[in-house]
């Protein structure tokens, strides 16, 4: 007989026997709160199915459901394409040399916490989890989920300027996966059609989703990395993320590399760096090394690094930024860079890329062309579709 068929028939006979819940408790010698436990084995594995479902509806991809979000917010705060969002100074009009890009460090109060405990699943004990990554940690168990220290974006200054403060992964993940959450339950409740504001509180308590003050933001980067060819025959390289091995964004291609924008060293402050973290990301996706969590602080004055700056340094690896995002359905910021890396350099630095490595598999070079990019477009995440396309718009400056 099955756990949740006992639990079942324990209440049963419980009730048959002429106890209460408290009566049992005290002939039994336990508390009220151990006889629910052992009667709740069905609404706990319900809870939990029923959540798993709702990450990952059947059938729906998850670009489609972020582009039904983004129809909730005004056509002005779209990104060209209608994929992403981004607010008002977040997207450039021209891509800007990264070492142009400027960072202050801005500490702000942190915004007040979501009440989220309807969009978790419940515990062995009965009640909601306290927060959406204890649940993820516990029931989905993916392979990488780390409660890493990330840096938090607190300012979006004039020009090509950000500030930025502190926060945790999981701060950020909480917010990120409840409102997504949200707005998939609410989907799949109204027969698969768009959701409207009455029936996301959550995400209508949040407004506007552009102001740091209001929302917790952790702006990862996501790099489309372009090999240049001699003779304009030039390519990029996607990435199949494995929804077994990631957190989120799971089951999409997206540009490589990609990741969290967190420190590495022992100094958060000295560690504030696009290109550190940029670097960071070739090493461990394009290289297979391992992940560079700050355990042992990075030492950049050691290879890849210093083969990454030479090039840099040469001319030979070129990072642009085109600036913020948003992703719809998460509400998550991202910030969209391109590196272009000349083939004969690329084919030295990468001569040892992996195939597969520990958030997916590394995909083929792809013609860095309006037709490629066309024929994989239902493949792609949103952002990864948006930096193609500026990308492909810019790319006489770029190549």
């Amino acid at each position: 007989m099955g756990r949740a068929h006992r639990r079942t028939g324990f209440a049963t006979a419980r009730k048959a026997a002429g106890h209460t819940r408290e009566s049992l408790a005290a002939a039994l010698g336990v508390d009220r709160t151990t006889v629910s436990t052992w009667e709740s084995g069905e609404a706990i594995r319900r809870s939990r199915e029923e959540w798993l479902r709702m990450r990952s509806p059947e059938g729906v991809r998850g670009r489609e459901l972020s582009e039904l979000a983004a129809w909730l917010y005004p056509e002005e705060v779209r990104a060209p394409g209608g994929h992403v969002l981004a607010g008002p100074g977040w997207l450039w009009d021209e891509p800007v040399p990264l070492d142009e890009v400027r960072l202050r460090w801005v500490e702000a109060a942190q915004p007040g916490a979501l009440e989220v405990e309807h969009l978790v699943p419940l515990t062995d004990l009965g009640v909601p989890y306290r927060g959406y990554s204890r649940a993820v940690r516990d029931v989905v168990r993916p392979r990488l989920m780390e409660n890493r220290p990330s840096y938090r974006l607190t300012e979006v200054g004039p020009g090509a300027s950000f500030g930025f403060g502190m926060t945790a992964f999981f701060s950020v993940f909480d917010v990120k996966q409840a409102v997504a959450h949200e707005f998939k339950a609410a989907w799949a409740a109204g027969g698969r059609e768009a959701p409207g504001w009455d029936e996301l509180p959550v995400r209508r308590s949040i407004g506007m989703p552009f102001d740091p003050a209001a929302l917790l933001m952790s702006p990862g980067i996501s790099t489309l990395t372009i090999r240049r060819g001699r003779r304009g025959e030039h390519t990029f390289v996607l990435h199949e993320r494995d929804s077994a091995k990631v957190a989120d964004g799971g089951g999409l291609a997206h540009v490589l590399p990609a990741g969290e924008f967190q420190p590495a060293t022992a100094d958060p402050r000295a560690d504030l760096s696009l290109w550190n973290t940029i670097m960071r990301e070739f090493s461990e996706e394009f290289l297979g090394d391992p992940e560079h969590d700050g355990v042992d602080p990075v030492d950049y004055t050691r290879p890849p690094f210093t083969r990454f700056e030479a090039a840099k340094r040469r001319g030979r690896f070129r990072v642009s930024h085109y600036g913020l995002v948003m992703e719809p359905l998460e509400l998550g910021a991202g910030q969209l860079t391109v590196a272009v890396v000349d083939g004969d350099t690329f084919d030295v630095l990468f001569a040892d890329r992996v195939a597969v490595n520990d958030e997916g598999a590394v995909g083929r070079d792809v013609p860095f062309t309006d037709e490629a990019v066309r024929r994989l477009e239902p493949r792609l995440s949103g952002s990864a579709l948006t930096l193609l396309r500026l990308a492909l718009r810019d790319r006489r400056s770029l190549v």
